[in-house]
């Protein structure tokens, strides 16, 4: 039985100091930011006539997740793969970003990276959300700081029998997958009912969808994830507060590789994932990106007898953990 988490690392037995990475000119602008607009233009001249096509072309700035949210967004689980992944949309879309894992150093690397390369501003923090009362922790991390956005990307992911899975291990899952996004939502919610404006983002996965045996309990997790998804984007909603779960399949991450050692069809990018996740804000309970995963999930939900369809997983995960 192995045990791997999302975000990776160690974390320290107490809180460090705050970890900040700013521009070096104090400057909030984004420097890869797209023009409002673009025009092309094209002359033609059939028999003697001259026809002018003038093209325009209206980007949506990515200064809007800033107008729509505020100025801060925090991703837990943030340190690599498709936490980082995030953490680099947010940045990109002009949002300053709290950025919450085990692993310092990864962290400290990415906000600097972040920084030079947005303009924005990146606070970090080494936090383990398997420790009780992450919400406590978070209130210190944030300071006078109040997230307008959230995605709570941490997940523990065991693989293998669950009877040979120790109480610690269970309990430990709980606390990551389950515990942390409902502590987290819950700490964060109140200051955007009051503005009447957020997001949330909550990290589900294909697996949810029915048993998967040999991850039953991350399988499990995710499940309650996106029936959570679900119910808070009615609740919240008509609060001006968007919410969306999201349903990948495989992610090119390192704690993918780290626990499942291939490649498989359909896989993403965590890139490909947090961009088609974050554009689904406002549109809907769940988005399951990308149009292969979109079919697998119709032909699982719709189309499979659950019974067999639980067996060929079953087959398929003894040859792979």
């Amino acid at each position: 039985m192995a045990l791997r988490q999302e975000c990776g690392g160690v974390c320290p037995a107490s809180m460090a100091a705050l970890n900040t990475s700013s521009p070096r000119d104090g400057s909030m602008r984004n420097s890869r930011r797209c023009p409002p607009s673009s025009r092309v233009t094209r002359t033609f001249r059939p028999g003697g006539f001259e026809l002018v096509f003038v093209i325009s072309v209206t980007v949506r700035p990515v200064s809007d997740f800033r107008k729509r949210y505020g100025a801060w967004a925090l991703v837990a689980g943030a340190s690599e793969g498709l936490g980082a992944a995030f953490a680099e949309q947010l940045a990109e879309r002009g949002m300053n970003v709290l950025l919450l894992a085990r692993r310092e150093e990864l962290l400290a690397e990415l906000a600097g990276r972040l920084t030079a390369d947005y303009g924005i501003e990146a606070r970090w923090q080494a936090l383990d959300l398997s420790d009780p009362d992450p919400a406590s922790r978070l209130e210190t991390f944030c300071g006078d700081i109040s997230p307008g956005l959230l995605v709570y990307n941490a997940a523990l992911i065991p693989t293998g029998p669950f009877a040979e899975m120790t109480q610690d291990t269970l309990e430990r899952i709980a606390r990551v997958n389950v515990l942390g996004p409902l502590a987290l939502t819950r700490a964060l919610l109140d200051p955007m009912r009051s503005r009447g404006r957020g997001a949330v983002v909550l990290m589900s996965s294909m697996s949810g969808i029915q048993g998967w045996p040999r991850i039953a309990a991350y399988a499990a997790t995710k499940a309650f994830n996106t029936t959570l998804g679900e119910a808070l984007w009615y609740e919240l909603g008509e609060e001006g507060i968007d919410v969306v779960v999201s349903c990948p399949a495989a992610i090119s991450t390192p704690a993918y590789f780290r626990n499942f050692g291939r490649r498989v069809p359909g896989m993403l990018t965590p890139e490909t994932v947090a961009r088609a996740t974050l554009d689904a804000l406002g549109k809907g309970p769940k988005v399951v990106p990308g149009l292969i995963n979109r079919i697998g999930w119709q032909v699982m939900t719709r189309l499979l007898p659950r019974k067999p369809l639980i067996r060929a997983m079953g087959r398929t995960m003894k040859k792979v953990v």
